[in-house]
C-alpha cells in the first residue's frame, strides 16, 4: 500500500522536528521535503532568524531537501498569500498530498493553515496537535532532541534565555505562565540533534541582539 506523500512546514525550530519524528514512527505518511519561509532581506528564517546555511545544514542531516519559500522584507499578508499558493501549487503538482504542522494548540493558528489549504488539494495533517505541553517538552528532551533558544519575546520572558539549550534545567527554569514548548510566542528554538537527524548540527554561539522587539541570539555554522 502507497503511503501519501506530505510536505512539512519547517520552522527549524523543536515542535517541526519532533513532529518530522513523530509522523515517522507513525508511518502513515511519507514526508518527502521541509517547506520553509527565508527573510530575502537577510537570508534567514522568516520569524526565528536563522542563518540559510545552518537551515540547509540542518535539512541535510534530516536527509529531506528544502523548499524553500523566499519572502520580501516587509512581507504583506497578499505576499505571503502568493508565495505560499506557488508551493502548494508545486507541491500539488509533484503528487504530495499532505501538509504537515508542528502546532500544539493555538485554534486561530490552525483554522488560518486550513483555510489557506482549502481547495489546494493539500490535506493539513497535525500530528503533536491537542498533546500537554509540559508533557511534550519532556518526551522532546528524553528522546534525545537538543535545541537553542534563538528568538525570545522579552515581554514574556527575560532576555537571558536567549541562547540556552532547551532541555530540562531550563524547563525548570521557565516562570509561571510561560508554556513549556513556547506555543504562544514566548520564545522559538533551532534544533540542532536528535532523533530526527542521522548527525548533529555543526554550530558555534554568535552574538545576541534585540532587534523588532524581539531577542535574537545568532547561531553560526562550525
Amino acid at each position: 500500500m502507497t503511503v501519501p506523500k506530505a510536505l512539512l512546514s519547517w520552522s527549524s525550530g523543536k515542535d517541526a522536528a519532533y513532529a518530522l519524528h513523530r509522523l515517522r514512527e507513525q508511518g502513515e505518511v511519507e514526508v518527502v521535503g521541509l517547506l520553509t519561509t527565508l527573510n530575502q532581506a537577510f537570508d534567514r528564517v522568516a520569524m526565528h532568524g536563522v542563518r540559510e546555511a545552518l537551515l540547509a545544514d540542518q535539512a541535510d542531516a534530516a536527509g529531506l531537501p528544502l523548499w524553500k519559500v523566499p519572502l520580501p522584507w516587509p512581507c504583506s499578508d497578499e505576499a505571503y498569500g502568493a508565495a505560499m499558493a506557488g508551493a502548494c501549487a508545486r507541491a500539488a503538482a509533484e503528487g504530495i498530498t499532505v501538509m504537515a504542522f508542528g502546532d500544539l494548540f493555538l485554534e486561530d493558528v490552525r483554522a488560518y493553515r486550513e483555510a489557506r489549504l482549502a481547495g489546494t488539494g493539500l490535506e493539513p495533517r497535525f500530528p503533536l496537535w491537542g498533546e500537554d505541553t509540559a508533557r511534550l517538552a519532556r518526551e522532546m528532551v528524553a528522546a534525545g532532541l537538543k535545541a537553542t533558544l534563538v528568538c525570545v519575546d522579552p515581554q514574556a520572558l527575560a532576555a537571558g534565555f536567549a541562547g540556552r539549550a532547551f532541555d530540562a534545567e531550563l524547563l525548570s527554569a521557565l516562570p509561571p505562565g510561560v508554556d513549556p514548548c513556547g506555543e504562544r510566542g514566548e520564545f522559538h528554538t533551532f534544533a540542532w540533534d536528535g532523533p530526527m537527524f542521522d548527525r548533529p548540527v555543526a554550530l558555534t554561539p554568535g552574538e545576541v541582539v534585540e532587534r523588532n522587539g524581539f531577542v535574537f541570539a545568532d547561531l553560526v555554522p562550525a
